[in-house]
C-alpha cells in the first residue's frame, strides 16, 4: 500500500557500523556501493548505529537513490523531530523513504510513544516521510502493527530457531508476520541468522525465512563484498560454494554488544571457557571461542552476535 518498491535482499549496515565491525566512511560505502550497482536497492539504518556518514558517501557515489530505512528511539515530539532533521542531514536527504520507531514491545509501548508517532505521521503527510512503522522482537509487537492503520511496515525479528524471539517461538512469529502483511504491511524481516550465531546452518536459515509469503525483503547483515557477492548467488541461483562460505565465516567472531546486561549466564553456558567476566565487561577468548552460538541462547539481552 506505500507503493515502495524494494529488492528481496535489504542490506543491514549495522554490521557495518561503530557498534560492529566500524567500517571506514570509505570502506564502508564501497561495500555498500558494491550491493546497489549488484542489484540491492533498500538499506536499513538506525539513528543508533552512527553509520549515516557511511550511507551518505555511497549515496553521493552512486547513481541512483536506493529506499531508505531507518530507526529513532524517539517518544516525544521534540526528540522525532530531532531524530527525522538527523536522519535527512546527515544522509543529505530531502525525505526518508521509511521510518520506524525503534524496537517497539507491543500496543502498550506503542502508545507510551504516541506523542513522537503523530509528529511522524505529520511528516508524512507534509511529503518529509513517505512510509511510517515499528522494528520489533516481539510477536506482541507484529500484533499491535497489524490493528493500527497508521503502520506502514513492520520490521520482525524471525529466524528457524527462535533466537530473539522475546516472547514466543519462530512458529507463533511466522503466524504474526503473514497475518501482518494480510492486512497490507510492508513486512522486511531481521537477524534471519539469529545474529549470526545460526551462520553454520546458512541455507536453511535462508530458506525458511525466504519461504515465508509474508515476509516482503530480508535484512542482512554484510561487511564485506564478498558477503554480498555470496548473498546474492544463493538468493538468485541457490548457489552455495562451501569454500566461499568457508572464507567468509572464517572472518566473524563474537561480539557482546554495549547493553549487555553482565548477567554472566553466557559465561555458565559456554562449554569451551571463552568467557569471562573483566571489569563489569563480558571477554571473549578468540583463541578457545568456537562460534558454537549456544551463549546467545541464554542471553536474555539478545547482545551477543556474531559478525
Amino acid at each position: 500500500q506505500t507503493g515502495i518498491k524494494v529488492s528481496r535482499i535489504c542490506f543491514g549496515s549495522l554490521t557495518i557500523s561503530p557498534l560492529q565491525a566500524d567500517l571506514t566512511i570509505e570502506s564502508g560505502a564501497k561495500v555498500i556501493n558494491h550491493a546497489f550497482a549488484r542489484g540491492i536497492n533498500f538499506i536499513d539504518t538506525a539513528e543508533y548505529y552512527d553509520n549515516y556518514a557511511l550511507i551518505k558517501e555511497a549515496l553521493g557515489s552512486f547513481g541512483h537513490k536506493p529506499v531508505i530505512a531507518t530507526k529513532s528511539y524517539a517518544y516525544t515530539e521534540e526528540m522525532a523531530k530531532r531524530s527525522l532533521d538527523k536522519a535527512l542531514i546527515e544522509m543529505s536527504l530531502d525525505k526518508i523513504d521509511i521510518f520506524l520507531l525503534h524496537e517497539q514491545e507491543s500496543e502498550h509501548t506503542i502508545r507510551g510513544h504516541m506523542s513522537a508517532i503523530e509528529y511522524f505521521l505529520r511528516a508524512k503527510e507534509q511529503g518529509m516521510i513517505k512510509a511510517f512503522g515499528i522494528s520489533t522482537h516481539f510477536i506482541a509487537g507484529v500484533n499491535a502493527a497489524t490493528h493500527a492503520d497508521y503502520i506502514d511496515i513492520v520490521h520482525p525479528i524471525i529466524n528457524m530457531e527462535g533466537i530473539g524471539i522475546a516472547d514466543g517461538n519462530s512458529k507463533m512469529m511466522e503466524d504474526a508476520i503473514n497475518i501482518c502483511a494480510k492486512a497490507g504491511k510492508g513486512i522486511y524481516a531481521m537477524k534471519i541468522f539469529g545474529g549470526g550465531n545460526l551462520i553454520a546452518k546458512y541455507q536453511n536459515c535462508f530458506d525458511y525465512v525466504d519461504s515465508i509469503g509474508g515476509v516482503h525483503s530480508i535484512a542482512i547483515g554484510m561487511k564485506s563484498t564478498e558477503e554480498v557477492d555470496f548473498n546474492i548467488e544463493y538468493h538468485l541461483n541457490r548457489q552455495f560454494d562451501e569454500d566461499s562460505f568457508l572464507q567468509i565465516s572464517s572472518t566473524k567472531s563474537l561480539h557482546i554488544e554495549s547493553h549487555c546486561s553482565f548477567c554472566k549466564e553466557c559465561i555458565t553456558r559456554c562449554s569451551w571457557n571463552a568467557l569471562s567476566a573483566v571489569d563489569g565487561r563480558i571477554i571473549v577468548d578468540r583463541n578457545k571461542c568456537t562460534l558454537c552460538g549456544y551463549c546467545c541462547k541464554v542471553c536474555k539481552d539478545f547482545a551477543i552476535k556474531v559478525i
